[in-house]
């Protein structure tokens, strides 16, 4: 999270080091302009997509006239965009550098056949993501077709984020995380309203987690946006971790939540046990 204006100057007056700078990883290999040039990118964040020249040399405790001078740079090779306001957001070369990213650890190529045979068998829409901080991931994602399904798109696809605390797969990933970790992301969250039934309060998230926990699979019920439904179910590697979610969500219209758990949550755990198998996992009968 890039530091507020005030705590970087803060940062600046009391260190020998710019706020931007890596003291520990210095060589005399190390290029302190590729450092610069990542820092601003990582000052862009899902709380502040758009950012001014002023807004980042704050941020890094940087000049303005170096800090123009790399975005300008990043601006040309892609990775930044320039809107109408002339502040500036994330350009299309890092999506493609996320996703290459995604593809590298192989759980997109492995799980892609699985999720598109579990959505043509049920025809709703089938996705899989990841825990990334207080955030899930989407990396693969097979649309349905059906009437009524455009209601709850929610404009999603891979690279895509949300929220944990109100998505199945991010309540499901969160529910097996170790203790410690899901105490410390729990404590900085901000619950805020999102659908009808959106969980705002920390204890009763941590109940539900634990229900969660003990049933194996999660479910959303309009806790995201209003008519969305959905469940989801846990994808496990070699040393029985859970690394991912697979889920299927459908709008209230074509089905209740209840006879989505009762009629599809076996193929979903069976599509998601088989993803599983591809990672290595080997199930207690199996071993």
């Amino acid at each position: 999270m890039p530091r507020s204006k005030s705590n970087a100057s803060k940062y600046s007056q009391d260190a020998t080091e710019p706020a931007w700078s890596v003291p520990s990883l210095r060589e005399p290999r190390y290029s302190q302009s590729l450092e610069r040039g990542l820092a601003i990118l990582g000052c862009f964040t899902p709380e502040r997509p758009v950012l001014g020249i002023a807004d980042i040399a704050d941020d890094l405790g940087m000049s303005r006239s170096t800090t123009h001078r790399y975005v300008i740079t990043l601006v040309a090779l892609g990775y930044l965009e320039q809107g109408a306001s002339r502040k500036y957001r994330l350009g299309l070369r890092v999506t493609d550098l996320g996703m290459s990213a995604l593809n590298s650890t192989g759980l997109r190529e492995h799980a892609h056949p699985y999720l598109e045979e579990l959505r043509q068998r049920t025809s709703y829409t089938v996705n899989l993501a990841v825990l990334d901080g207080e955030e899930i991931l989407y990396v693969d994602r097979a649309r349905s077709f059906r009437r009524g399904q455009s209601k709850i798109d929610l404009n999603l696809h891979p690279g895509s984020r949300l929220p944990a605390y109100c998505t199945a797969m991010g309540k499901l990933l969160l529910a097996h995380l170790p203790d410690d970790q899901q105490r410390d992301l729990l404590g900085s969250m901000k619950l805020t309203k999102r659908g009808p039934n959106t969980i705002t309060s920390k204890k009763a998230l941590r109940d539900e987690l634990d229900e969660v926990l003990d049933a194996g699979f999660a479910v959303n019920d309009q806790e995201l946006a209003p008519e969305l439904h959905s469940i989801s179910a846990p994808v496990r590697n070699e040393a029985r971790e859970v690394v991912a979610a697979v889920n299927m969500a459908a709008h209230s219209s074509m089905i209740s939540l209840e006879e989505l758990v009762d009629a599809l949550d076996p193929h979903l755990i069976s599509t998601a046990d088989r993803i599983s198998a591809r990672l290595g996992y080997r199930r207690d009968d199996e071993t």
